[in-house]
């Protein structure tokens, strides 16, 4: 029985406590981490841009060979479900995280161990927004770091897919924060210019353009085609482009977009200060326009904790 007050999951097919929410340890999401998710949130308790996320997941979903047994459909209803509940629980000035995860399930002979257990694992599942832990980077901007780990070529794993497996953007923030505890890892590719954070992407401002790292080296965020889209209408330049850490040194203003820190000012890449201001006109412009795109004052919502 699930009750009003507590948070709820969505496993195959069920609506459950989370507490109560159990899956096999042979489950290959675990073993091997071969599985794919996708994250979306809420702006004053409504779901951001759902089909566009789902769009994202089930080209994971290909590209990985994953049958969930699910269609888009199916998908949607079970996110709305659980969000529908979860909210229930949050004030009406806070938002939430929302997770579609997918795994490849049981190996065949673990099965005869599970009978009955589906094809697939499918969850989806809820968790607070961190507005306490990011507050200072909105008022201060982010301290961003590049470590000695580097995002794997695409022709390896395609970074494109949103794949469960982030153990190499793991290494690379443990590297950073070993010694630098409040800053932001941001990857190089293998060519040696700027790819990526732990689930964020990155864009520099130079000259009056705002410059992102080619889509064939990162995964094409949301907030990223947001942004590039607010952008357009505002008549700034935008281009994707290969960045080294020269060009990020030498950047006017610099900024991440992510689900959760939608836009987030840079304030040093490498030690390098950025002259453009917490935020630079530029990433102020864009701030003002997703605030305005979401009709939520998420900036509000993290500064109120700083």
């Amino acid at each position: 029985m699930v009750s009003q007050n507590e948070w709820v999951v969505w496993l195959n097919g069920e609506l459950v406590p989370e507490r109560e929410a159990l899956i096999p340890f042979r489950d290959r999401g675990f073993k091997y981490g071969d599985a794919i998710y996708d994250t979306t949130r809420t702006f004053g308790h409504r779901i951001f841009k759902l089909d566009e996320h789902l769009d994202r997941l089930f080209r994971s979903l290909t590209y990985t060979r994953l049958e969930p047994g699910l269609d888009r459909d199916d998908f949607k209803t079970a996110t709305e479900a659980v969000v529908a509940h979860n909210l229930t629980t949050v004030p009406d000035d806070e938002d939430i995280w929302v997770t579609q995860r997918v795994s490849r399930g049981l190996d065949e002979a673990d099965r005869a161990i599970y009978p009955g257990y589906p094809d697939c694992t499918v969850i989806v599942e809820c968790r607070p927004l961190p507005y306490a832990d990011r507050a200072p980077a909105f008022r201060d901007g982010i301290e961003v770091v590049v470590p000695s780990v580097r995002r794997p070529a695409p022709d390896t794993v395609s970074p494109r897919a949103k794949i469960g497996n982030y153990m190499n953007l793991i290494l690379g923030d443990l590297e950073v924060k070993r010694t630098q505890p409040d800053a932001q890892p941001v990857l190089l590719d293998t060519n040696g210019n700027l790819a990526e954070g732990r689930g964020s992407n990155i864009f520099i401002v130079r000259d009056g353009t705002v410059l992102t790292p080619q889509e064939r080296y990162v995964l094409p965020g949301i907030s990223r085609e947001t942004t590039i889209e607010l952008a357009a209408k505002l008549g700034i330049p935008c281009e994707e482009a290969d960045i080294d850490l020269y060009d990020a040194a030498t950047a006017d203003e610099a900024f991440i977009t992510s689900t959760s820190w939608c836009i987030c000012p840079i304030q040093s890449i490498n030690g390098h200060d950025l002259q453009g201001g917490i935020p630079g006109p530029i990433t102020q412009r864009l701030i003002d326009a997703y605030i305005e795109l979401v009709d939520c004052d998420w900036l509000g919502q993290y500064l109120k904790h700083a």
